[in-house]
């Protein structure tokens, strides 16, 4: 039997645990606080049994009660990362530490000769990233950003209508992440900790657009608010152009008490809506732009003819594509291109295509104007 590859985790806060939790039972779900009872898979995802190939090592954390937490769980803690690095046994390091830490911790890991799996954002900077991919290349290791959720149902129904022009050639796409509780109040509160809402969710839909397209913009506009703490952003708003025409309106809100669509996307001949996490909503395909149907309606004080809604006789509604799909993708790839079985599919080329994205946005937030990418 094949050796298991073993993983420790450097930090073990709401996201470590959750992966500690995910290895250690094999399952790949990661759960904040390893609370298992109360995670509810949604119906259509599958995931593949981890316990398989992976093992988990072991934690590491400063916070006495992250440790006291682990070890309730059955799960070993090393008294310190350099004991972590030290143990010859153990083949890649996952880092789940507050963003400022990523840099120095991947480094001493590559350095240890361990492979590196990196939660996002994984640098603060696409400069960073670049010396800790020449890091990698020196080592011989690899360095795998956990940017995963372009696995996530939502996105792969949007990737879907795009890429096979389901509702005709698309126009615009608008994806919010609301909430309403305002920014965290851990270390995300932190300026110096790499903290804010730009690095905390905008990674994510600045990622999943930069796959979906698969170019950066060639323009963008960014604004970032302070309304529930001063020193890191808390709503994002961008705004980007690419070059075929199409525009993209990001949202990250925390300060919302009224939820819009997760998604909509908007294509000649219809337009698609993702209602929620759970994948609600619906798709509307024009069956004919010159029906003459069009009735005034009363629209305020006036009327209006332009604005009147489509009738039915123009419009058919159709059902979201759906997937089954395995939430264990990336650490399999993981594993297996450390192996050197597989080719990683979340580049470091990529990553560095986000990061700059994301330096753009906070160019744009600080000047007010347009960031324009050159060639």
């Amino acid at each position: 039997m094949e050796k298991k590859f073993r993983i420790a985790i450097v930090g073990c806060g709401g996201m470590g645990s959750g992966h500690a939790v995910a290895l250690q039972s094999g399952t790949g779900v990661t759960v904040y606080e390893g609370n298992v009872a109360d995670a509810k898979m949604p119906d259509s995802a599958m995931t593949t049994n981890l316990g398989e190939i992976v093992e988990l090592a072991g934690i590491m954390d400063i916070n006495p009660a992250r440790v006291k937490w682990a070890a309730s769980q059955g799960i070993f803690v090393y008294t310190s990362y350099e004991e972590m690095l030290a143990d010859k046994t153990v083949d890649a390091i996952l880092v789940a530490t507050p963003n400022h830490l990523h840099k120095p911790m991947a480094i001493a890991a590559l350095q240890a000769g361990k492979h590196v799996l990196c939660e996002k954002p994984v640098m603060l900077s696409s400069g960073d990233l670049l010396d800790v991919m020449g890091k990698a290349q020196k080592a011989g290791k690899v360095f795998y950003p956990r940017q995963n959720r372009e696995w996530d149902e939502d996105f792969l129904i949007i990737q879907k209508i795009f890429k096979e022009e389901l509702l005709g050639k698309t126009f615009e796409i608008r994806c919010r992440i609301m909430g309403a509780r305002g920014i965290p109040g851990d270390w995300r509160s932190k300026k110096e900790f790499g903290g804010g809402m730009l690095y905390d969710w905008g990674v994510h839909i600045i990622d999943r657009i930069v796959k979906l397209v698969g170019s950066i913009p060639k323009n963008l506009f960014c604004d970032l608010k302070y309304i529930t703490n001063a020193e890191c952003d808390d709503n994002v708003f961008v705004y980007m152009e690419f070059e075929d025409g199409l525009t993209v309106r990001l949202e990250v809100d925390t300060c919302h008490f009224v939820s819009l669509p997760l998604w909509n996307l908007f294509a000649d001949h219809g337009s698609a809506e993702i209602s929620n996490w759970n994948c609600d909503g619906k798709m509307m395909r024009l069956s004919n732009w010159q029906e003459k149907d069009a009735l005034p309606i009363v629209a305020g004080s006036g009327l209006t003819k332009t604005m009147a809604p489509r009738t039915r006789e123009t419009l058919t509604e159709l059902p979201l594509p759906r997937f089954d799909f395995d939430r264990n993708t990336l650490y399999r790839n993981f594993v297996e291109t450390c192996q050197g079985k597989a080719e990683q599919i979340i580049t470091n080329e990529h990553a560095l295509r986000v990061l700059k994205v994301i330096e753009a946005c906070f160019k744009s937030a600080e000047t007010g104007e347009v960031v324009v990418f050159k060639d």
